[in-house]
C-alpha cells in the first residue's frame, strides 16, 4: 500500500482477494495495513466492506468479472486500461480509469476523500442495464425470434 495513502488515511487496510496469489503477492501481506486472503468462498463480503475496489490488471482477457461484481455492489472501482477491456463503462462516471501506480494512488485518494456514492450508483445502474441476466437474455431472445 502506498505510504501516501497510509499517511492520508491512517486506518486504511488493503485486501488482496483472489485465488492462488504468487509468492510475491503473498509477501505483500507482511506489509503494515495489507492482507492477502488467497481463495475465499465469496468475495461479496470483502466488496461490501470496501470503500474502493481496485483492478490494476496488466493482462486481461474477455470481461473482467471482479470489476463487474464491484460495480454491481455499487462500490467505486479504479481500473487499469487492461481491466476496462471488455467492459462498456464510462470512466469518470461509472468507474475511474488509472494508468500506472501514481495514477492509482491519486484515484483512490480522491475517492476516499469525497463521497463516491453517485459513482457507485451509476456503476450499479450500468450493470443492471447491460450485464444482468434479464438484459442479456432479452438480447438473445431478440436474436432467436422468428418472423
Amino acid at each position: 500500500m502506498s505510504s501516501q495513502l497510509r499517511a492520508a488515511f491512517p486506518g486504511l487496510r488493503f485486501y488482496i482477494v483472489g485465488a492462488r496469489p504468487s509468492p510475491a503477492v503473498e509477501a505483500l501481506g507482511k506489509l503494515d495495513g495489507v492482507a492477502v486472503t488467497g481463495t475465499v468462498p465469496d468475495v461479496r463480503p470483502y466488496i461490501a466492506h470496501a470503500k474502493v475496489a481496485v483492478a490494476p490488471l496488466r493482462i486481461a482477457r474477455g470481461i473482467q468479472n471482479k470489476v463487474l461484481e464491484a460495480m454491481a455492489m455499487a462500490t467505486p472501482v479504479v481500473v487499469s486500461p487492461q481491466a476496462l477491456e471488455g467492459i462498456d463503462a464510462e470512466p469518470g462516471t461509472e468507474l475511474v480509469l488509472a494508468d500506472g501506480a501514481a495514477a492509482f494512488v491519486e484515484a483512490v485518494s480522491n475517492l476516499l476523500s469525497r463521497q463516491a456514492d453517485a459513482m457507485g450508483r451509476a456503476a450499479r445502474a450500468k450493470v443492471e442495464r447491460q450485464y444482468s441476466w434479464p438484459s442479456n437474455l432479452a438480447c438473445i431472445g431478440e436474436r432467436l425470434e422468428c418472423s
